[in-house]
């Protein structure tokens, strides 16, 4: 009886040991699965979507350092202030410049004025460039018209067809807008034309088996199915906006934050310099988060 026990019992202890072995082979795999996302940097989303994860406080880190690293270099006087003001210059340049204004223009007549002009061209894109871009997607016609000239011109820094825009419309407020209109449609009208061809066949076809008409399929399936990539291309057209800015401003222009710049720059003002590049970027962004909740509260299938 005692030998039958013994002789179980070490039955019983060889099967335990060969079952931790096999767990054993079968854990190093993924150990060293573990060991390489660990050394690439994605430990924390072994399994997940890459780059899944809330960020924020390694922004709101990354900026808090760069403040105190410029602040440390201009306090400590490494640099010198006509080449990097220190952020407390930049600081009183925006508190003084509000107060006083800048070339006689307040602050807030610069910023009207340079607003007007972006967003005065981004409505007039969105109004034209949204349309021919759908229909450069579903007509072979309007696609063989217009897509030689968007992609001609698309690659074009402003500046170079800057001179024949000033011939044609002088130097007032339209030659302005229509530089910084001409940078923001190709953008829109390129976006709306992918965003048509992303429309699955078998969407459109169902539209047409339940007698659905072109029109009522362009409207109701084409523009909404389109309609995600049409807004990443309006959001990346208001940064052409705002780059052109600088170099619509450029041209006889009395406000405007581009021009409070440039003017600056003549004198080796580099803080209002500052002043203006950091304006513009906060102008940009705002507009850059409004346009991505408008996104998730019209196109919500998309995914954030």
């Amino acid at each position: 009886m005692t030998s039958n026990v013994n002789a179980l019992l070490a039955m019983k202890d060889a099967a335990a040991e060969q079952q931790r072995e096999q767990q054993g082979e079968a854990a190093a795999p993924l150990a060293a699965a573990r060991k390489n996302l660990f050394f690439t940097g994605a430990a924390d989303e072994p399994y997940g979507t890459p780059g899944a994860g809330n960020s924020r406080l390694l922004s709101v880190v990354t900026v808090l350092s760069l403040l105190a690293v410029w602040t440390l270099v201009t306090e400590k006087g490494m640099v010198s202030s006509l080449f990097l003001p220190s952020p407390r210059d930049v600081l009183a340049q925006f508190v003084a410049i509000a107060e006083h204004g800048f070339a006689g223009a307040s602050l807030l007549e610069h910023l009207l004025a340079s607003m007007r002009r972006v967003f005065g061209a981004f409505a007039l894109a969105v109004l034209t460039a949204v349309p021919v871009g759908i229909m450069i997607g579903c007509s072979r016609w309007v696609r063989g018209i217009f897509d030689p000239l968007i992609e001609f011109y698309r690659p074009l820094p402003p500046l170079a067809y800057l001179p024949l825009i000033i011939i044609w419309m002088g130097i007032d407020e339209g030659s302005k807008i229509t530089l910084i209109y001409l940078a923001m449609f190709a953008p829109i009208a390129i976006s709306a034309r992918a965003g048509v061809k992303s429309v699955r066949i078998e969407q459109i076809q169902a539209a047409y088996t339940m007698g659905a008409s072109r029109w009522q399929v362009i409207r109701h399936i084409i523009v909404i199915a389109a309609l995600p990539e049409i807004l990443t291309g309006m959001r990346i057209a208001i940064g052409f906006g705002w780059t052109t800015l600088v170099a619509a401003e450029m041209v006889a222009a009395e406000a405007g934050i581009g021009f409070m710049v440039l003017n600056a720059s003549e004198f080796l003002a580099t803080d209002v310099v500052l002043m203006g590049i950091i304006l513009i970027g906060l102008i940009a962004y705002t507009f850059d988060r409004g346009m991505l909740f408008i996104e998730r509260k019209l196109v919500p299938w998309k995914g954030y």
